[in-house]
């Protein structure tokens, strides 16, 4: 027995000092993954509806290299309108490949979700986020550019064929009486599929817009205005069977429908205040300063809820004007703060701010068009509503 215990300890002890003395291999190590270069197929893409099927546009990258099976690489596709930085980007995820093409159609989707016109062209950011497949060691690549031009696609919900909109409810100023007060409660048309309209509504009643004012045959509804959130916006119809909710408490609302979509928003009006008339005054004009104007050919006409307009009038080269909304009265103006950036000819303005509206640079005869409802695209303060300019 004695014989046994020394043999296995004898063997035991080989065994430790093979051990201690032989170095086990380094474990082995994998180096980091790599931000892909992200390339395209074309630099511009202005596809036609024939198009819709058809892929226009192939994107590639570069292997990232990441320690894994490449079959789970994932990769997120962005793309934004210029100049955003990818902040209001919309996404597509490809998993386990190097390339993704998009057809016209799907191109087309996005560029109108940023709320692009047709026909324009417009230039867009794309690059890639790889990474593993539970997100691990996010890399960016390069970003490009495209250049692109939405086609036109046929509005979701079918368009008024009058070409008018006008609010009736309970929510209304007018009631459910129809017709309903014009110019008040019609709505304007901002381009082919949006209108636009802004309204002294009364909390917690309800409304309906109607193509033919006078006319219960046919209107815009909800399919159930039950839905939380509704009042705020949301999905309209044509001869749906609910009214839209009003908001629940009483104030001034701009309300936009856009046909295109089939979506309608509903916001606290949060721009200069909406006159019941209007005049135009300044050394641009016959009238020069003299305050009140002459009429009416310095009144403008109140087209619906949020346009006036003069569809003419001989305006002075390179001078100035303010509009009023009481005709002889200095106490209130329309007009610009003195950090404007608009042109002569297209521009927005607010309430009693610094500065005169600046007139054309040519003498001629113009049409102005006022509309409360268009907000200025880079929201400068206290200015909301625009000006247009035409030479006639």
């Amino acid at each position: 027995m004695k014989k046994f215990i020394k043999i296995f300890l004898a063997t035991a002890a080989i065994i430790f000092l093979y051990t201690a003395c032989h170095k086990v291999d380094d474990l082995p190590s994998y180096g980091n993954g790599s931000a892909v270069q992200l390339s395209s197929s074309v630099s511009s893409v202005a596809a036609a509806p024939a198009d819709s099927n058809t892929n226009v546009v192939a994107f590639s990258w570069t292997d990232p290299k990441y320690a894994q099976d490449p079959s789970l690489y994932k990769f997120v596709i962005e793309i934004d309108s210029a100049t955003r930085n990818f902040t209001q980007e919309s996404t597509i995820t490809v998993v386990g490949k190097l390339s993704d093409t998009l057809t016209a159609k799907q191109l087309n989707t996005i560029l109108l979700g940023f709320g692009f016109s047709f026909n324009v062209q417009y230039t867009i950011d794309v690059r890639v986020t790889s990474s593993y497949g539970n997100n691990n060691e996010q890399y960016k690549s390069n970003t490009i550019q495209l250049q692109v031009t939405p086609y036109k696609v046929p509005p979701k919900i079918e368009l008024p064929a009058s070409g008018k909109l006008f609010l009736v409810g309970d929510a209304s100023q007018g009631g459910w009486n129809n017709p309903v007060p014009v110019p008040t409660q019609e709505l304007a048309r901002l381009d082919e599929t949006t209108f636009a309209g802004v309204f002294d509504l009364i909390g917690g009643k309800q409304y309906l817009l109607l193509p033919v004012n006078g006319d219960w045959t046919h209107k815009y509804s909800v399919a159930t205005n039950t839905i939380p959130g509704l009042d705020a916006g949301g999905d309209f119809g044509y001869d749906q069977p609910d009214n839209f909710p009003g908001p629940a408490t009483s104030g001034m609302y701009l309300i936009i429908v856009n046909f295109q979509t089939g979506k309608f928003t509903v916001s606290p009006y949060t721009g200069p205040p909406i006159p019941a008339t209007l005049f135009m005054v300044g050394s641009a004009t016959p009238g020069g300063w003299n305050n009140p104007v002459p009429t009416p050919s310095q009144e403008f006409t109140r087209l619906n809820s949020v346009e006036f307009e003069i569809s003419s009038i001989p305006l002075a080269a390179a001078s100035e004007y303010l509009l009023l909304p009481v005709n002889g009265d200095w106490t209130h103006k329309y007009s610009v703060p003195g950090t404007f950036t608009g042109t002569p000819l297209l521009g927005y303005f607010g309430y009693d701010l610094s500065n005169n509206i600046p007139g054309p640079a040519i003498a001629g005869d113009y049409k102005v068009n006022i509309n409360f409802a268009v907000k200025d695209p880079e929201v400068q303060a206290g200015q909301f509503a625009r000006f247009t300019l035409t030479k006639l």
